[in-house]
């Protein structure tokens, strides 16, 4: 019997949402395993903080589309997952980081609730936000560089990979690149004869209780915030205004903000609008019916939760990685990010040297009184902004 293929209108957004949910997996998640063990999750913990956000991220977009009918993808805070990585462990340890991810969750609540919060952080000039996000993200963009020196061998078909894929399939140049990485790790286990065992592979939550410190609020809750804010929600509503789609703000920042909470005692970090993967759900790929692609959404939601559930299947493969790999993944896949921050915040010629020292202050990596260089980035830019830009006399 021959089977009936599937409507266009139902299998086109169906494609899309495997693609914007694989893509974007596949692209990132060596990041927020990065972060997560960065800020002092031991194994355990950072594959219940991937388990945690993965699964989140799915639902809360699955919600959204259901919702409102509107092509909403919701991913984790990749930017912010880039942050956690430079930041290191502050006073608290991880108890403090979970405390750190509730306090941004309990933000991005506030921020649906109050429309005067969202409009301060508006007030925060694009430059200096998106130089201090490029002064983060410039020291794990060393990861290929710094990789090929320590061990060549390993790294050099990773990079070679993720650049052939540049070059013909640029949009599977990050999911190509782990792939590489996934072979490489797999000879290197072989070659070492490490052991894998079966009860790594289950998924499992790691309950943290939180705790509250200064330095995990001014040096994660409150960079994490704003860097979800500027460098993934505003852009994620620009690019579903792009496509013709009015995003339900109040909602989306609640659903978000109540999935941030719910993820944070396993280690969720934060979840909030996509942005690059969004134009996968939004855009024609999912279909020329725009009243339909609300379907991809609701797929990407669906195959994330999955994903989610075998998510400790990939922090085991990358906690077998030889030493250089992972770093250089996770380079290479912010890359394209880093570009974007730094053309935007270079961007107006009067706002530069501002965006330079928020930048070389991000890139620095220091620490002041236990409060991570992010925060002193936002500080100094804003700050030397304040100096170098004349007031404007008041119109008569």
């Amino acid at each position: 019997m021959t089977a009936v293929p599937a409507p266009e209108g139902l299998s086109r957004p169906v494609v899309a949402g495997v693609v914007s949910a694989l893509v974007g997996f596949t692209s990132a998640f060596v990041v927020v395993l990065s972060g997560l063990t960065a800020v002092g999750a031991d194994p355990d913990q950072a594959a219940s903080g991937l388990l945690a956000v993965t699964v989140t991220m799915g639902l809360s977009g699955a919600l959204l589309a259901t919702w409102t009918r509107t092509p909403i993808t919701v991913a984790w805070s990749t930017p912010g997952a880039a942050l956690l990585a430079t930041t290191g462990t502050v006073e608290g340890g991880w108890p403090a980081a979970v405390g750190a991810f509730l306090v941004t969750g309990a933000l991005i609540v506030l921020t649906g609730l109050v429309p005067q919060l969202g409009a301060l952080i508006a007030r925060i000039p694009a430059s200096v936000a998106q130089a201090m996000l490029a002064g983060v993200l410039f020291q794990l963009c060393l990861g290929p560089v710094t990789g090929l020196a320590s061990d060549p061998l390993a790294v050099a078909p990773v990079v070679v990979v993720w650049l052939l894929a540049m070059r013909f399939l640029p949009r599977w140049s990050a999911p190509l690149a782990f792939l590489a990485a996934a072979v490489v790790i797999g000879v290197h286990i072989t070659a070492t004869g490490a052991r894998v065992d079966a009860a790594d592979l289950v998924p499992r939550l790691d309950l943290t209780a939180p705790a509250f410190s200064v330095g995990g609020m001014l040096g994660i809750a409150l960079p994490l915030y704003l860097v979800t804010m500027a460098s993934q929600n505003v852009p994620g509503v620009a690019v579903l205004k792009g496509f013709g789609y009015d995003v339900p703000w109040r909602r989306t920042m609640l659903v978000t903000g109540v999935g941030t909470l719910t993820g944070a005692p396993a280690g969720g970090h934060a979840v909030n609008l996509a942005a690059i993967s969004a134009a996968l759900a939004a855009g024609p790929a999912a279909g020329e019916d725009r009243s339909r692609r609300w379907i991809a959404s609701v797929t990407a939601g669906g195959v994330l939760v999955a994903l989610g559930i075998a998510s400790a299947a990939f922090a085991t493969l990358v906690e077998l990685a030889p030493a250089g790999v992972v770093p250089a993944v996770a380079g290479l896949a912010l890359l394209a990010t880093l570009a974007s921050s730094l053309q935007a915040a270079l961007a107006d010629a009067d706002e530069r040297v501002p965006a330079v020292v928020a930048f070389a202050t991000a890139a620095s990596g220091i620490a002041i009184a236990g409060v991570s260089a992010a925060f002193w980035a936002l500080v100094a830019g804003l700050v030397v902004r304040a100096v170098l830009t004349p007031r404007r006399p008041p119109a008569a």
